[in-house]
């Protein structure tokens, strides 16, 4: 039931994305700056109590909820799997933006690349080539397709396989990340011990998606040098788990990311990472290539599993 679930989700995320997602995520956010104006005394404990003030809740009542469903008939459950699914995924949007960055590029309207690319990432874009443009965006790409794709689904299975409804793994994995944005991803000393929990708890739900999406890449994709870029140039990234990402999957690729870019007048120093040609339009669609065979590649591993659980 869990994989006909991911089908019928990135079925319906494909074909009819959520128009009202930015409501949503609106509304998250004033959920998340809730818990940040009442506990946020600058200490690192009340940012553990604000976390779990925030999640625990959101988790007991999805699991109650799933159980209460499947009481009635495992159909409802079911579809209560699908909504959740469909509501946590969004890679849609990225997707569009790759694909309109791609569009633009091949059409030589790098102007049109680099605004789109500015609106996605929230960074100017304006000093970027081509080439450049092509190489964030896969990165942006990459990243993205793990945290609404990859990291959804493997908390969904793990807490299917525990019996307690993969809707809340899918929604404790987004929540995590969306706190985690909030309160640890900013540069703000206001955040600095109140929202290390967050970053930590993050840390702690990334560990095992980001090293099953890296040894995805590798399967699908060139294993030899995606296993070798992870080894020896993941650590070099300033952000570990984003490091194990891009490295193996610009080695699955076969092109070089990072590498400094210009901004703001001056070059950002970035290491370099993958191995082979330095990425360009033709990389993209190969990135989305590789993305699309990783998907099918953990849905077929999910339809074994289900397969083994009902004949065991």
């Amino acid at each position: 039931m869990s994989f006909f679930a991911l089908i019928a989700a990135l079925l319906l995320e494909q074909f009819h994305p959520i128009s009202s997602r930015k409501y949503l995520f609106s509304w998250l956010s004033h959920y998340v700056n809730f818990f940040q104006h009442h506990f946020n005394a600058g200490v690192h404990k009340h940012g553990k109590i604000a976390w779990l003030f925030a999640v625990v809740p959101l988790l007991t009542i999805v699991v109650v909820m799933h159980y209460l469903l499947h009481q009635i008939h495992p159909i409802f459950s079911w579809a209560f799997n699908v909504l959740v699914l469909y509501i946590t995924m969004g890679f849609h949007q990225f997707n569009r933006y790759f694909a309109n960055i791609q569009q633009a590029l091949r059409a030589d309207r790098l102007d049109d690349a680099r605004r789109l690319l500015s609106i996605w990432r929230g960074i100017p874009a304006h000093e970027l080539s081509a080439n450049e443009v092509s190489r964030v965006a896969i990165e942006e790409v990459l990243l993205a397709s793990h945290r609404t794709i990859f990291g959804v689904i493997v908390w969904f299975a793990l807490f299917s396989i525990i019996g307690l409804g993969g809707a809340a793994g899918a929604l404790l994995y987004r929540i995590g990340q969306l706190l985690h944005q909030h309160w640890a991803a900013k540069d703000e000393a206001e955040l600095a011990n109140f929202g290390s929990f967050a970053r930590h708890a993050f840390q702690v739900l990334e560990w095992l998606p980001v090293r099953v999406t890296a040894l995805t890449f590798a399967i699908v994709g060139n294993f030899e040098d995606t296993v070798y870029c992870w080894r020896t140039q993941a650590t070099n990234w300033p952000d570990k788990d984003a490091g194990i990402l891009l490295a193996s999957g610009a080695g699955s690729l076969g092109v070089r990311l990072g590498m400094a870019i210009p901004q703001d007048g001056s070059s950002q120093d970035r290491s370099e990472l993958g191995l082979g040609e330095e990425a360009d339009v033709d990389s993209m669609q190969s990135t989305i290539g590789l993305v699309w065979r990783s998907v099918v590649f953990m849905l077929i591993l999910l339809l074994l599993m289900t397969i083994s659980g009902v004949l065991s």
